[in-house]
């Protein structure tokens, strides 16, 4: 989609004041390190996306040859991004949780891998412009981070944060 365009990437709460939702709402932003709840409701709507397609292919007929293709092929990205695991199939699409989500942005697989104390700390890095994915810079915190590209996020290698004895480096558990 270009930018400037005015289409929402997400839905909003249909109901504005509930305070148990909006209360869980303020803990995933925390957790994850999220700038807003705006960045919350993306990966709402990406994880409803999901059940959707599972939905649709789940209701149509298993031995029609393009359902098990489309089906294949669906697993198959889920599998890839790592939201499901190699053994999950098409049912478990509809226990999935937006934490499932939240986990495979590159924020939160910095932050996992010890590159950065906090959630807030790796949105810093990778803003900033320290954190290669495969050699290839990113600047987007919430880049979906592939399973087989997991093991390639590390520091910049000309980033002063690369050193070891950097004072803002994750300090070893």
């Amino acid at each position: 989609m270009p930018l400037g365009t005015d289409t929402k990437q997400y839905e909003t709460p249909n109901h504005p004041y509930q305070g148990e939702r909006i209360a869980d709402e303020h803990s995933l932003v925390e957790r994850y390190g999220l700038s807003n709840k705006e960045e919350l409701w993306r990966a709402q709507s990406q994880l409803r996306s999901y059940r959707r397609e599972a939905r649709d292919l789940l209701g149509q007929a298993q031995d029609d040859e393009t359902v098990m293709r489309r089906s294949e092929e669906f697993l198959g990205r889920l599998k890839r991004v790592g939201v499901l695991d190699e053994a999950d199939e098409l049912g478990d699409v509809l226990s999935l949780e937006v934490e499932d989500v939240l986990e495979r942005r590159l924020q939160t697989v910095v932050y996992r891998k010890g590159l950065a104390n906090t959630t807030q700390q790796a949105r810093q890095f990778i803003t900033h412009g320290h954190i290669v994915v495969d050699g290839q810079r990113h600047r987007v915190p919430s880049y979906v981070v592939d399973v087989d590209e997991e093991d390639l996020v590390d520091f910049e290698e000309n980033s002063p944060l690369a050193d070891d004895l950097h004072p803002e480096r994750a300090e070893e558990q």
